[in-house]
């Protein structure tokens, strides 16, 4: 399902683009994804228009347009639904662990994977309380044991002192 957000942000995001920008991220990051070449300053302001675009959307219209950018294999569209978890992180819950738990799994590199922990996850994390906290954290626990490289990753960067810098 495409939505006039979704496509708003993926357009936006290809005008954003050099084609010399997506050559190098590529090399860079590699992983098997798309690159528009789109920067993270461009990222950020487009879904924040987007945001100003599509006022009051709900914890379900945001939780589907972050699935919606992470369904192609696009490293911008993927950093804009992080960024988009970001800003509206305070109505996530832990609920919502396990569609973050699918994204790590098919994060691919760490340049997705760190952010989404670091920067969704944990002040998700901070903020639960009560029983949601103590079904998030056994999530994270179980985690730092699976099979998956960047589910192990993003335990080990939820659990390390947030001052740290992350494990390489």
């Amino acid at each position: 399902m495409t939505t006039a957000a979704g496509e708003f942000i993926d357009r936006t995001l290809q005008l954003e683009g050099s084609e010399a920008r997506a050559e190098a991220d590529a090399e860079r990051i590699g992983g098997h994804l798309r690159f528009y070449g789109a920067s993270m300053g461009a990222v950020r302001g487009t879904v924040r228009d987007a945001l100003r675009r599509h006022r009051g959307l709900s914890h379900d219209e945001v939780t589907a347009l972050a699935a919606e950018l992470w369904s192609e294999p696009v490293f911008e569209r993927r950093l804009a639904a992080i960024v988009l978890l970001q800003e509206q992180v305070g109505t996530l819950s832990a609920g919502d662990f396990t569609r973050l738990e699918q994204f790590f799994r098919d994060g691919r590199v760490r340049e997705l994977v760190d952010p989404l922990a670091t920067e969704v996850v944990r002040p998700l994390l901070a903020r639960l309380e009560g029983g949601e906290a103590s079904r998030a954290r056994r999530i994270v626990d179980r985690w730092s044991s699976d099979a998956d490289p960047n589910l192990r990753r993003a335990a080990s960067l939820l659990t390390a002192d947030p001052g740290a810098p992350p494990a390489i």
